[in-house]
């Protein structure tokens, strides 16, 4: 079982200043082992924004759907993205990894010539940025989120995870 330093924090009174060794300390004496503490944030590096889709172009002749997207990662900056997949439309925010950035995986994004077009980044999906384990398309975020916005303050990607081993006797 994964369980979020944020969401225990929402449950129980930890102290500001806990380290993942009190931390694991605590659960042994609670009875639960500890397999593996992990800091989110150093999964995640590089330039990760907020986007809005402005434009989709459906690209033809590919044995799987492929679209060129035009994607607005800062006021005045406008990328192009090349994106497999289709549960997004034009207005969605979305998560964009821009080149430069590195993923959980250590999956480096680089601008690359891909599809006929220059894809300058990556719409991200849940699974890629390891929030869960939907595959099935796009991140798309809430109307109101700012566009140009840090993505891993605004998805509160660096935080503590601790995966406990629940036995069944307990």
């Amino acid at each position: 079982m994964r369980v979020p330093l944020s969401w225990l924090a929402e449950h129980a009174d930890l102290p500001p200043d806990l380290s993942a060794e009190q931390l694991d300390a605590t659960f042994v004496r609670l009875g639960l082992e500890v397999e593996q503490i992990q800091d989110t944030a150093a999964d995640v590096r590089g330039p990760l924004v907020i986007g809005e889709v402005l434009e989709i172009e459906e690209l033809t002749g590919f044995k799987k759907p492929i679209r060129y997207c035009r994607v607005r990662v800062g006021a005045e900056e406008v990328r192009g993205i090349v994106c497999g997949a289709t549960n997004f439309a034009v207005g969605d925010r979305v998560v964009v990894a821009l080149p430069g950035s590195v993923l959980p995986g250590g999956f480096a994004i680089t601008a690359r010539t891909t599809y006929g077009h220059l894809s300058d980044g990556m719409i991200c999906s849940t699974r890629e940025l390891q929030l869960g384990d939907e595959a099935g398309g796009i991140l798309v975020l809430p109307p109101d989120r700012e566009v140009g916005a840090d993505a891993v303050d605004a998805l509160a990607l660096s935080d503590i995870v601790v995966e406990l081993n629940v036995t069944p006797d307990r």
